[in-house]
C-alpha cells in the first residue's frame, strides 16, 4: 500500500535513533545510491507536506497524519544467511519489498515510488523533483515518435487517474500494449533502454543485474511502451513499459499533474511468489 493509511507494526517513531540508522543501513544495502536517494527524497516530501498544512491533522494515536517518521519496517521469517527471509519498508509513497535466499536478494518487487509534490515549487527547495529522470525520459521518448508510431503508442487522449495495477496482489500484462521495441528506431531504442534502466537501477547492483538478465532472457524485442494523456508537462500523463516478465507504470494526473505514482512489478515473482513456491514444493 502506498497511501497514507493506518498500518500495523512499528513505525520509525517506535525505534530508537540507533535502530532507525540500522534500518536505513539495510535499505542502503538493498538499493542503489539512486534508489536510496529517492527514498530519502520521498520522506523529505512528507515533511514538506506537513509544513504546508494549515491544520495539523492527527491520527487516533495522536501522531501527525503527515510525518517523516511514519514509515514502517517489517521483517518476515528468521534472518540468517542460509534461510529465506524478507523485509519491507512502507509508508506514504514508498513500498519496498525484499526477499533473500542464501544471503542473496532474490525478489524485490513490487517497488513503489511516489512524489507529492512532483516538483516542489517553493523557493527554498529549488524546484526539487525526486522522480525527475522518470518524467523527462518518458517525455523525450514519446515526443520523438513519428505520427505513425504515436498512433500505436498512444492509447488514450486522457491519462488514467491512477496506475492501472493499483494495489492488486497479482498483476498481468495490460492491454493495449502500445508500441513494440522492434518498431522503434535506433535513437528511440536508446532512450527506451535508458528509461528502463532508471527503474532497474534503483536496486543494489546484484539484483539489478539479475533482473536485467531476466528481462533480456524473456526478450527485449518483447517489450512495449504505451502512453496516455498529455505529451507535455503540466497536464495529466501516464506511460508504461511491459513485457512477459515485467510491468512498469508511471502516472502523473493528481494535484494538477504534480503528483506522481510509479511502480515496478515482476509478473512472475512479485513478493517472491516463484521462489517461495519452489521452496515449499521441494522442502515440504
Amino acid at each position: 500500500s502506498y497511501i497514507p493509511q493506518v498500518r500495523t507494526g512499528p513505525a520509525l517513531y517506535d525505534f530508537t535513533p540507533a535502530q532507525r540508522q540500522q534500518i536505513f543501513d539495510i535499505l542502503k544495502l538493498s538499493l542503489s545510491e539512486a534508489g536510496f536517494r529517492k527514498t530519502q527524497g520521498i520522506i523529505t516530501l512528507e515533511q514538506i507536506l506537513y509544513n504546508m498544512q494549515e491544520t495539523k491533522t492527527l491520527l487516533p494515536n495522536g501522531k501527525p497524519y503527515r510525518d517523516p517518521l511514519r514509515y514502517h519496517f517489517y521483517i518476515f521469517g528468521e534472518p540468517h544467511e542460509n534461510t529465506i527471509w524478507g523485509w519491507k519498508f512502507e509508508g506514504h509513497h514508498i513500498s519496498l519489498n525484499f526477499t533473500a535466499e542464501n544471503n542473496i536478494i532474490v525478489s524485490a518487487t513490487p517497488l513503489f515510488f511516489g512524489a507529492n509534490p512532483g516538483v516542489v515549487r517553493l523557493e527554498e527547495y529549488d524546484n526539487m523533483e525526486v522522480l525527475k529522470e522518470e518524467a523527462e525520459l518518458g517525455f523525450t521518448l514519446v515526443n520523438d515518435l513519428s505520427k505513425k508510431q504515436l498512433s500505436t503508442a498512444l492509447f488514450s487522449e486522457i491519462a488514467p487517474p491512477e496506475i492501472v495495477s493499483r494495489m492488486e496482489r497479482t498483476v498481468h500484462e495490460l492491454t493495449p500494449k502500445g508500441i513494440s521495441y522492434t518498431e522503434l528506431n535506433d535513437k528511440q531504442k536508446g532512450v527506451f533502454m535508458n528509461l528502463l534502466n532508471i527503474y532497474i537501477d534503483n536496486y543494489e547492483v546484484g539484483f539489478s543485474q539479475n533482473l536485467r538478465t531476466k528481462i533480456e532472457e524473456a526478450g527485449i524485442d518483447n517489450l512495449y511502451f504505451a502512453w496516455a494523456g498529455s505529451l507535455e508537462p503540466g497536464a495529466g500523463h501516464y506511460y508504461r513499459i511491459q513485457g512477459p516478465t515485467l510491468l512498469i507504470e508511471y502516472d502523473n494526473t493528481q494535484g494538477n499533474a504534480n503528483h506522481v505514482h510509479s511502480v515496478v512489478r515482476d509478473l512472475t515473482n512479485d513478493f517472491a511468489d516463484d521462489v517461495l513456491k519452489h521452496h515449499y514444493d521441494s522442502q515440504h
